[in-house]
């Protein structure tokens, strides 16, 4: 017999929070448990409201109290419980539980799910703006194996009412999203903020597992969250899985080289490898306390024109996560950006890693136009914190001339602000650089593996050579 999710057609149109509440609970075959911790049970709280809710509601829980939680999930080690393993032993829990309860002969036709969160709102002192871990577990066809979709949210309103609301609002766009769009999952995406906005609620993290999304790659979600607009940056650890910014740069030292890695070259590889070490050694930090970013930008990744090539993507993707990288995806094309971004996490050094025409650009007053304070708002922002930037050299095309601090020639209008920051050193140049790197265009070697020629081979790492003859990246379709 089948099982009617994608039916009940006369609701397609109808997109109201009520009335998504109202289609789950009329479909016979949606049975669960609601978990909510921290922030009320805002999401069924609606569910309650809509007509039939016994025929969606299995039981609904809110273990405020840590030794009650503790009881019931498993006690947390760290006594951390806004966490992901903590939401994921709350879903994990919950359908077992109803498994075990609710009787499959009986009842052969429901599709189990368990939606949970785990939420801290904003303090009274508004010090702490909020955030939380939203998931679901859940079966689109009986007995199969469950899907799990699990994000981390920013909470950005100014009061704690005003946030459970769109908490409960989310939660059910998750729900709703998850049966009747789990075939189109950037379509899932869009729908998590109906009527919504990130002005509100922010996305920074997402990760889909199971027989429903099996051909789903986290990170070309994560990608989608940034090019929709619900977050500014995500992350992606070595192992391709989506990470939460937070627990990745958290009280860290932070070192961070932004490019197309199109692909990854020696000399990317080189300014990575000498902008370290002298980082650490400047701030005399550890590298296990140090957290390395190879960022990428939206323009970074558009090849030509304003599409961005997935396939593309994730060619670059998958080669920086082979050197074993951590990877930021971001819209943010200033740098002022980058540096405060990092600084919500962590007070520790800031290190920017560049070449010579990025620094250029940086004192280049027509990219900040869009301050009140032009440049001197930005760099009020990009070096009142302990920021370092580490300059690796260019050879002129023409002359064959080395570019470095000594030689740079930068905008007239900021020549002043240069020289100063210069003389204090928080522009320092790579000295140890390798001179042979110099020469390497990565453009120029794009195009030769785009046309199928040789001779590129040397000037990349070797595991980066090894994927891209394996894997046929970069190559002509």
């Amino acid at each position: 017999m089948p099982i009617n999710v994608q039916g009940d057609k006369e609701f397609d149109s109808v997109t109201s929070i009520q009335n998504k509440a109202l289609r789950i609970n009329l479909n016979e075959n949606i049975y669960g448990t609601f978990a909510e911790i921290g922030a009320g049970q805002e999401t069924v709280r609606n569910f309650f409201r809509a007509p039939n809710p016994t025929g969606t509601i299995a039981k609904t829980m809110s273990a405020y109290d840590k030794d009650f939680s503790d009881a019931i999930y498993g006690a947390e080690p760290a006594k951390r419980y806004v966490t992901e393993p903590r939401l994921k032993a709350m879903m994990a829990y919950e359908t077992g539980l109803i498994e075990k309860r609710i009787s499959r002969l009986k009842h052969p036709n429901k599709l189990f799910f368990s939606f949970a969160n785990t939420v801290a709102t904003i303090d009274w002192a508004k010090k702490y703006k909020g955030h939380g871990w939203i998931g679901i577990r859940y079966q689109t066809t009986p007995k199969e194996e469950y899907n799990e979709i699990i994000m981390h949210v920013q909470l950005h309103e100014n009061k704690a009412a005003q946030q459970q609301i769109s908490l409960g609002i989310m939660g059910v766009n998750l729900i709703y999203a998850a049966y009747y769009h789990h075939d189109d999952p950037k379509t899932l995406l869009k729908h998590l903020y109906d009527h919504l906005s990130p002005d509100k609620i922010e996305i920074d993290t997402i990760n889909f597992t199971g027989p429903a999304f099996k051909d789903v790659d986290n990170r070309l979600m994560s990608l989608q969250l940034v090019r929709n607009g619900m977050t500014n940056a995500v992350m992606f650890a070595p192992s391709g899985n989506n990470v939460l910014p937070a627990n990745v740069l958290y009280k860290k030292n932070i070192l961070t080289l932004r490019g197309s890695f199109r692909p990854v070259t020696n000399i990317n590889i080189s300014m990575y490898e000498k902008s370290l070490q002298m980082f650490m050694d400047e701030h005399k930090v550890e590298r296990a306390a140090t957290e390395v970013i190879f960022e990428m930008t939206l323009f970074n990744l558009k090849a030509e024109g304003d599409e961005i090539d997935e396939k593309d993507f994730l060619n670059r993707a998958d080669l920086l996560c082979a050197l074993g990288h951590t990877v930021m995806i971001s819209n943010f094309q200033q740098y002022y950006k980058v540096v405060d971004y990092f600084a919500q996490f962590t007070s520790e050094p800031i290190g920017l890693t560049m070449g010579v025409t990025t620094l250029i650009d940086i004192f280049d007053d027509k990219y900040y136009k869009e301050l009140s304070g032009g440049i001197l708002e930005a760099f009020g922002i990009l070096f009142a914190r302990n920021v370092n930037i580490y300059l690796y050299p260019a050879k002129d095309e023409e002359t064959g001339e080395i570019l470095s601090t000594k030689n740079l020639r930068v905008n007239n209008n900021t020549r002043g602000l240069y020289n100063f920051f210069k003389q204090n050193d928080r522009i320092i140049d790579i000295t140890n650089f390798e001179e042979q790197s110099l020469d390497i265009n990565s453009r120029k070697i794009h195009e030769m593996i785009h046309e199928g020629k040789s001779g590129w081979e040397k000037m990349l790492p070797e595991t980066v050579t090894k994927l891209i003859k394996e894997n046929q990246m970069f190559r002509k379709k």
